[in-house]
């Protein structure tokens, strides 16, 4: 085997793993520089009191969800047939789900993930159902991996 071969293949393998190591984290977020004008500003934004408490409320939802579930406490543990259970999504929903899945070839796994995210999503604004806007920020977390293989 050549050296350009041998180059060749190990860069096939490290992106190959770095893609494989991606579509295990649930949420990828691409943070861009602060501009100086944010950061000196006097506005302020939204507390971390008040985020606790919408934190907290979620998480006491889903406390209740799973209570008939033995093991599962949280959206992120959801095997597969609860999540189908408790990750229901409308037509406009799953259209948005099924594209995402189609143009940028997202895995199995990433599907499940994007289910979960969208549903804490969802317990995070206080609501039972899943809602197409919770989908659409869902899978906007899971495509900075499609970003960099590119």
């Amino acid at each position: 085997m050549s050296i350009s071969q041998k180059a060749s293949t190990f860069e096939l393998t490290s992106d190959l793993q770095n893609r494989l190591l991606l579509d295990r984290i649930d949420l990828h977020v691409e943070v861009p520089a602060v501009d100086y004008k944010d950061l000196s500003s006097r506005d302020e934004g939204e507390s971390s009191g008040l985020v606790r408490e919408r934190v907290v409320a979620a998480r006491q939802r889903q406390i209740e969800r799973f209570a008939k579930y033995d093991g599962v406490t949280c959206n992120a543990a959801m095997p597969s047939n609860v999540m189908r259970e408790v990750c229901q999504i409308d037509a406009t929903a799953s259209g948005y789900l099924e594209h995402a899945m189609n143009e940028l070839n997202f895995s199995a796994r990433a599907h499940d993930r994007i289910l979960k995210v969208a549903r804490t999503l969802a317990d995070l604004a206080g609501r039972e159902a899943i809602d197409a806007a919770d989908v659409l920020e869902a899978i906007q977390y899971r495509t900075l991996d499609r970003k960099l293989m590119m």
